[in-house]
Parts: C-alpha cells; structure tokens; sequence
C-alpha cells in the first residue's frame, strides 16, 4: 500500500492538507501516517522550567480527528505517529524510514500546542525530502479529486523528470495533465530545447494513455507565469522541480520552486531529480 505521511499541528492549514492527503490515498490505494512533532528544546527548557506535556492533547485531537474522517473514508488506512525533535527533519526522517510515496503539507500555521509549525518548515521539508512533496497554502479552497494538473516544461534538462510520478497521480484520477512550455529567451536554440523536452513528455504520456494538452508562454518570472495559466484553466495540481532553469540567484531550493511553494494558490507537488533516476521514463 503507498504510505502518504501528513504533517500535523492541527490547525485549519493542516487539516486542510490532510483532506487533500485522503483524496489522494482513496485513488492511489494509500495508507495515511499522520505525523505531529514535538520540539526537541523550546524557550522554557533552556530556562530550566520544564514545559508541560502535551502528549495526551495531541493524541486525544488523532483521535477525534480519524473519528471524524475515517468513516467518511473506510477503504484508506489512517494512522498516526509522535516524533520529538526538529519538524522538518523528524517529518522527512519518518517518510524515509516507511518508504513513503509523497509526504502533504501545509505551508503555514499556528497553534495552540505550540508556536510552530509549517509555515518556517514547508521550505526545509521540500528540500530535504527523498519523495515528492505536495505544499498546499492555508486558506485555499482546494477542488477535489485532482482533474487537471499543469506539468511546465522550461530548459532545464532535469524538467522533464517530473513526468513518471505526475503520470502516476494522473493516472490514478483520471486527470488531464497541461503541458506548457515556458520560453524565458528569445535564442532559437533555446526554444527548440524546450520544445524536444516537452515533446519527449507528451510521448511518454502518450504511451501511459495520460490525456494530455499542450499551450506555452513567453515569460521571463516562471512561477508567476506558471501561477497565472494554472488561473486560466482551473487547475488544482501545479508540479515542478526543485531544479530549473539557471540563473545566478540560484540557490539549493530555486527561487523559482521556493516562490511556487510559498505563492501558488494551488497545491503544488515538488519532485527532485534524485527522486525520479529510477523511475524509467528514460529521461
């Protein structure tokens, strides 16, 4: 069964996240570990005055919330799971050490267990993951089950790499999957390099029996042209790689994925390339 691990602190982001997590796994046939983490060292233990200990409320609210869900959800299997130490670390930790398939977060939050959580961590967990990573912004409504997903495709040789899993959730929906073709320069040769990559993209969806469309757009921002045609056609699923295009602002989460997770008002699934050398797309 695919294993989904949720990051958890309660609040409407996360739940949120967690809602978009069950419809994923009710189509992919997956298993969901809820996961809350515990900090290691807060403000008060540093001044000797131990915290209280918020392990009973935290597992009272898994609980009330996989009673709330799971009948809603019989055939999808919800668990959860305590971890103390650093968010970001212990919730990537915890997807490696169960082979998890993708791991769903919020990107902001707060709570009243405690001064954290996603919004300083949805980065760190995006680059430090060893699976695909879905960052869903608070406060956005998101349509569900996924129907159209926007796959951009841009000069980098690592973009098309994101085909084989953003396949697989297409696949498992019945989604439609927008291939748009992201031209930031006028050099011909350029835009011929994209144009082969998309065009290798479309033959492998071709070959899955993935309906697919294809549009592009002259741009010189990627994410804000990306944000924008996702607008126009109502998508609900943006997927990218960490890596893009280079640039010298370059840094190890590109500015272009690191505006994607913080800014799109759609769920945005984030691949790495280390992620995807195995997947036999022969990318």
């Amino acid at each position: 069964m695919n294993k989904i691990v949720v990051a958890i602190d309660f609040t409407e982001c996360s739940i949120n996240a967690f809602q978009h997590a069950l419809s994923i796994a009710e189509y992919c046939h997956g298993e969901l570990i809820l996961l809350w983490v515990e900090k290691a060292v807060n403000e008060k233990d540093k001044l000797g005055i131990k915290a209280p200990d918020a392990s009973a409320e935290v597992e009272k609210a898994f609980e009330n919330l996989i009673s709330r869900y799971q009948p809603e959800h019989p055939g999808v299997k919800i668990s959860w799971k305590i971890r103390k130490g650093k968010i970001y670390k212990e919730v990537t930790e915890e997807a490696k050490l169960i082979k998890a398939m993708l791991i769903v977060t919020g990107t902001h939050g707060a709570s009243g267990f405690e001064e954290f959580w996603i919004g300083s961590n949805a980065n760190k967990i995006v680059s430090s993951s060893t699976c695909p990573v879905i960052t869903i912004r608070g406060g956005i409504n998101i349509k569900r089950p996924l129907k159209r997903i926007v796959l951009p495709i841009d000069s980098a040789d690592e973009t098309r790499q994101k085909a084989a899993f953003t396949g697989y959730i297409a696949k498992r929906h019945g989604a439609e999957v927008f291939i748009l073709k992201l031209y930031t320069s006028k050099l011909k040769a350029m835009r011929q390099k994209v144009d082969i990559y998309a065009a290798q993209v479309a033959s492998y969806f071709g070959e899955e029996a993935i309906p697919y469309h294809f549009d592009e757009v002259a741009c010189e921002n990627i994410s804000d042209a990306t944000i924008a045609y996702a607008t126009k056609i109502d998508a609900n699923l943006i997927a990218i790689m960490t890596e893009q295009e280079t640039t010298t602002s370059n840094i190890f989460l590109g500015p272009y994925a690191h505006q994607m997770v913080n800014h799109s008002p759609f769920p945005v699934l984030s691949i790495h390339p280390k992620d995807t050398l195995a997947a036999g797309t022969g990318f």
